[in-house]
């Protein structure tokens, strides 16, 4: 990994893109520490600390800016709800799913539907979050007397219009990445956020394996005594990241082989094909996709809750429907099985690859060309798919387990050892995605053709 870093640094073409997706980030890292006026964010930051589940999970794509409530709070929440809504409704609509088959011209109808589509969602939800800190006091003008109703009128609107701004400009700045950087930009974003996390979530690990520590008084010191039990967690927890972090890399490079028989045909005075290779597709095809589709979804009941945590429909989510509860495991698991079947079947066309194996000749050794490669292609696929879907809710689903049961012992649980999981699978799957990415470039750059 850092060998091809270092060669693609040794291309001026990628140093720039490189350099470019930096400084993207860099921007969006300033946006994400900048500051909103009227807004008390420690009281924020108590509330959501408190409060977990749906926020928690909102928080942590933000890399903490929600909970800070600056300028970019919203983060790419709403991009990513609007990139779900428009790919569902690419299957329901006809006119959709045409556009979805023109190619590039079509990408760019869906992509500026997205847009919009992105900047109501952001207005709806600043609207909505804004309220949330009103009415939970975190807006200094809401106790203040001497504030007219109109002054504090003007205040929520420009608040209201400076978030759904910042969405806006995110939304910009992933877009600037898919053009003149390396990566996915939402992808990239999502990771900066996860790894900006990283201090204040192992900070929350390390203070729950060592709760504890009990102070006592001898000879004028104040001494710790370390039960054993909070060092066997840590080391248990650092033994299971690690092995997470090997079977991610793995699963992810993992591919079952389709054999495929080229015939042999003469082009003039030459003989073609008559060779065998093999038709690859992934274990892990769909990457993160389903975690994070999954993810949103499953949290949009605990955050409204979060965000009326006193009323009856908040209790009654907080207590059936939390994230620390078996019904609310149990949904995003399923969810993550049916956005992998559907992420597969919006991005690969079996149909297609039958066609183009039959038009350039090729066969599957015992397969006939036509509907029976196709079904064949679809059983394996539909195999495949749903190992990977397994180990997808293996891998976010078990950290889950976990904290539920934690919680169950001690009333508190870890919110952050919830979604380590997801996070882990975002960090580790867009890093790999990332760097090959970078070397597919590297090999087009250095392709010598029958010229050379």
């Amino acid at each position: 990994m850092f060998q091809t870093l270092k060669n693609a640094w040794k291309i001026p073409e990628l140093k720039n893109k490189i350099l470019f997706t930096l400084m993207i980030v860099i921007l969006y890292r300033l946006g994400s520490n900048l500051p909103m006026p009227w807004v008390n964010p420690e009281v924020l930051e108590s509330i959501f600390n408190s409060t977990g589940g749906g926020l928690s999970w909102l928080n942590m794509l933000s890399g903490g800016a929600l909970a800070q409530a600056t300028l970019f709070a919203l983060s790419v929440s709403p991009y990513i709800t609007s990139s779900i809504v428009i790919q569902l409704l690419t299957i329901a609509i006809p006119k959709f799913e045409e556009w979805a088959k023109e190619g590039e011209a079509g990408k760019k109808k869906l992509s500026a539907i997205t847009r919009v589509l992105t900047v109501v969602l952001a207005l709806v939800t600043a609207i909505g979050y804004t309220m949330f800190m009103s009415s939970q006091g975190m807006l200094t003008f809401t106790s203040n007397k001497d504030w007219s109703g109109f002054e504090k009128g003007v205040a929520y609107v420009v608040l209201v219009l400076a978030y759904c701004a910042g969405a806006s400009v995110i939304m910009w700045l992933a877009e600037k990445i898919n053009e003149k950087g390396i990566g996915n930009g939402i992808s990239i974003i999502l990771f900066a956020n996860i790894i900006a996390r990283l201090p204040a979530m192992a900070g929350s690990i390390w203070t729950r394996c060592f709760t504890r520590w009990q102070p006592f008084y001898e000879n004028d010191n104040w001494r710790l005594i370390q039960w054993p039990i909070g060092a066997l967690l840590l080391i248990l927890f650092l033994a299971i990241l690690l092995a997470a972090v090997i079977a991610v890399v793995w699963f992810s490079n993992s591919e079952r082989r389709i054999p495929v028989q080229y015939a042999k045909r003469v082009g003039g005075r030459k003989m073609y094909g008559g060779q065998s290779t093999t038709l690859p597709l992934k274990l892990d095809m769909a990457g993160v996709m389903p975690v994070i589709f999954a993810s949103s979804i499953a949290s949009i009941l605990p955050t409204i809750a979060g965000f009326i945590p006193n009323s009856k429909f908040g209790q009654f989510v907080n207590n059936y429907l939390g994230h620390t509860s078996f019904p609310y495991i149990a949904f995003q698991i399923i969810l993550i099985i049916a956005f992998a079947y559907f992420y597969i079947m919006i991005s690969f066309n079996p149909v297609e690859v039958s066609n183009n194996l039959r038009n350039n000749g090729g066969a599957i050794p015992g397969i006939r060309p036509g509907k029976p490669t196709v079904d064949y292609i679809k059983k394996i696929l539909n195999r495949i798919t749903l190992l990977g879907a397994i180990f997808l809710c293996g891998l976010s689903g078990i950290p889950m387990i976990v904290n539920a049961i934690w919680y169950a012992i001690d009333g508190v649980g870890i919110s952050d050892l919830a979604f380590s999981g997801t996070s882990l699978l975002i960090v580790v799957g867009v890093a790999l995605e990332t760097f090959r990415e970078l070397e597919a470039q590297m090999t087009l750059r250095n392709y010598k053709g029958f010229l050379d």
